[in-house]
């Protein structure tokens, strides 16, 4: 049926619907709808034609698709650029993770840099043990090796802004295996670096005025003979030592360290994204990431963007009273708190430890998948909170 006027996301996916089932041709809305609508509906217009075909015998399948005459008030530059950024961060978690591994994600981090204008530096090896431990133990039982992508696109005298992502490229579980339903979809577990990568993109293509830095701790989460175990105890970046509970509950630990490094020169806003907590879809399903931050009005500003590009977020507390659930009495804190209650909290508390300034820090525990076929939305990969997101970054700190 007709979305109502103020169901933006309604409106999205209708046109997005249209733009799958319409045959080929030039199409045009016959009135002016209001501003917000008519970026919605072009929006979601350009991303229903997405398909992942790369594995096809003989190639994609061409196809003609309908074309939408943007309404005057679009801007199509931003809907280009938008579109495109969230195909790329699709593509990469729809591919397979014997073909995205963390050299692979490291190699579309290079390619970002070299079109972009930024620079890239890759920690790994020994370095990354002394100083990314957290990073290295979650990796070390993988050949794939682990590696901290760094990239960065300078901005004297702009407002300092970190993404993070995380990028475990496959998530077995570690020793703490998962069966194999669990595992099924675990190459999207590098949801959140696309997430982060693709963000990036957006801000470049957009020439948003921001100093910008991509962090990915990029991991293969495997079991081996020399793989982390229940009951370890590492030391982070920070110097927390953490005692592994569960070896499933890995990409906080991935993060910690990313997120620590990221704090130490404090930039003006840390993002991260990370596909984190099967109980982030049980509070919320999957299509309503739930966002975290110590600034109730910065947390508010990224859901109302979101709500206006059809890229919905919904606020979640970072309940102190659960703190007391990260308690070790071996380690400063552990991984997985027992008993599985209020995971998305508990997790995102983790994360707050190794923050330095909690209000200017904002954390997306996304779920980057369509399970199911609807209009404009094939099953596979979906892009979530990188439209918000970079249009907070452009409003709040690219003015």
């Amino acid at each position: 049926g007709r979305p109502a006027p103020a169901d933006v996301p309604g409106w999205f996916w209708l046109a997005a619907g249209l733009s799958d089932r319409l045959p080929s041709g030039s199409y045009a809305l016959a009135a002016e709808p209001p501003e917000r609508i008519a970026l919605a509906m072009t929006l979601g217009w350009t991303y229903g034609g997405y398909r992942f075909q790369r594995y096809r015998n003989g190639g994609p399948a061409p196809v003609r698709r309908p074309h939408l005459v943007p309404p005057a008030s679009v801007d199509t530059h931003y809907v280009a650029a938008a579109t495109s950024a969230a195909a790329w961060a699709r593509d990469l978690v729809n591919t397979p993770s014997n073909d995205m591994g963390p050299a692979e994600l490291e190699q579309e981090a290079r390619a970002l840099a070299a079109r972009a204008a930024g620079a890239i530096r890759v920690i790994e090896g020994e370095d990354l043990r002394r100083d990314f431990p957290l990073i290295a133990a979650v990796g070390q039982g993988s050949p794939r090796a682990p590696r901290l992508i760094d990239l960065s696109f300078p901005r004297p005298g702009a407002p300092r802004i970190t993404l993070v992502g995380k990028g475990v490229c496959f998530d077995s579980g570690g020793l703490d295996i998962k069966p194999s339903a669990g595992m099924l979809l675990m190459k999207k577990d590098m949801g959140g670096a696309a997430a982060a990568l693709a963000t990036a993109q957006l801000l470049r293509e957009m020439e948003v005025p921001v100093d910008l830095r991509v962090l990915v701790p990029a991991v293969e989460n495997s079991v081996d003979g020399a793989s982390f175990r229940p009951g370890d105890i590492w030391p982070s970046r920070k110097g927390l030592r953490v005692e592994i509970t569960n070896t499933d509950a890995e990409g906080r630990l991935v993060l910690a360290d990313a997120l620590a490094l990221a704090a130490e020169d404090g930039p003006d806003l840390i993002v991260d994204f990370a596909t984190l907590t099967g109980a982030a879809r049980v509070a919320l399903g999957p299509e309503l990431p739930p966002v975290y931050g110590g600034d109730p009005a910065l947390v508010e500003a990224l859901r109302a963007q979101g709500e206006r590009l059809a890229d919905p977020l919904w606020p979640m507390p970072l309940w102190d009273g659960y703190e007391d659930d990260l308690t070790s009495r071996v380690a400063d804190l552990n991984n997985a708190p027992a008993g599985g209650m209020a995971g998305s909290i508990t997790a995102a508390l983790f994360l707050r430890r190794f923050i330095t300034d909690p209000a200017r820090w904002l954390h997306l525990d996304i779920y980057a998948w369509n399970a199911r076929e609807r209009p404009g939305r094939p099953p596979g990969a979906e892009a979530q909170g990188i439209r918000a997101v970079a249009a907070l970054i452009a409003t709040r700190y690219g003015g």
